[in-house]
């Protein structure tokens, strides 16, 4: 936003989308929401994506927010991150990153090798957002090829994920499932998408413990989209309790819904309402839980 002359700050960002700071995650549909609705500005995020596309974008001069997967930093184990992509050079191999772990004030943007980011970048299946200026769509849209159509993206990050599952082995497989289930579960194939979360998370129980991303569930909630919507309450409830359970802050007002969601359906609308005012307190105002609660017939927390 900065980039196209916007001059707002972080802070007011952090207002909309994370009113309680020691909320965990930060998905990129809220970010996209947040431009949209509280700018002048656009936004489009997809999945999918390659290196020769991110290129395209900044060639055209449109940066690039991608959400990778990397460990390090000070904390333990696996966890979410975002880079924004502001430059290339094909004769070094790299990209040039803005990063807020390892940017500093005299050197806030980082070489990022071409050979590192498609790693990093498969636990978030290749997805990517783009902010840019209305005027500018025309050019956007060109840089965007065959993306422009968002299910045609979605067929591309699940052919993608096929061909991973069988060519990388141990937390990359996990991830390759993982994508693939996620995919399915946005074109609406929730079968087999639920049939793909359940191989990846065969793929994580095998895993040392050190490897496991536990924290997987805090960024993406595919797996509770495609067990509810094939009547696995269960199955999203001890996912939603493990979530909570492993984590010492678990402010993960998602999970909080995808369980009232859940023991909703089995009929626990005491156990719904308790989850409900939960994801609320760690989410003042958040919209999902809210209209759950009037879905549900329940008190407005």
């Amino acid at each position: 936003l900065s980039y196209w002359g916007w001059k707002g700050t972080q802070k007011d960002i952090a207002a909309y989308l994370k009113p309680n700071p020691s909320d965990k995650n930060v998905m990129p549909s809220e970010m996209e929401a947040f431009v949209e609705e509280m700018t002048d500005f656009q936004a489009v995020v997809r999945v999918g994506g390659d290196l020769e596309t991110l290129k395209a974008f900044i060639s055209a001069g449109f940066p690039v927010i991608a959400a990778k997967g990397f460990e390090g930093a000070g904390f333990t184990g696996w966890m979410g991150h975002y880079q924004v992509l502001i430059g290339y050079d094909d004769a070094g191999s790299e990209f040039l990153g803005m990063d807020s772990f390892y940017g500093t004030e005299e050197k806030p943007a980082l070489p990022l090798p071409y050979e590192n980011l498609p790693t990093q970048w498969r636990p978030f299946n290749y997805i990517f957002l783009v902010v840019y200026p209305p005027e500018r769509e025309p050019e956007l849209l060109a840089a965007m090829g065959e993306y422009v159509d968002s299910t045609r993206a979605e067929q591309i990050a699940a052919d993608r994920a096929s061909t991973e599952i069988y060519s990388v082995t141990g937390q990359a497989q996990f991830f390759a499932w993982f994508n693939r289930g996620t995919s399915l579960m946005r074109l609406q194939d929730y079968y087999g998408a639920a049939q793909a979360y359940d191989a990846a998370f065969e793929v994580y129980a095998s895993l040392d413990k050190n490897d496991r991303p536990w924290r997987m569930m805090w960024y993406q909630t595919g797996p509770y989209y495609s067990y509810y919507f094939t009547g696995r309450y269960w199955d999203v409830i001890n996912l939603a309790t493990n979530t909570v359970d492993y984590s010492d802050q678990p402010y993960l007002e998602e999970t909080y819904y995808w369980r009232a969601r859940a023991k909703g359906a089995l009929g626990d609308m005491g156990g719904a309402s308790a989850d409900i005012q939960t994801c609320v307190e760690y989410h003042p105002g958040f919209t999902p839980c809210l209209q759950l609660a009037s879905d549900l017939g329940l008190p407005q927390p």
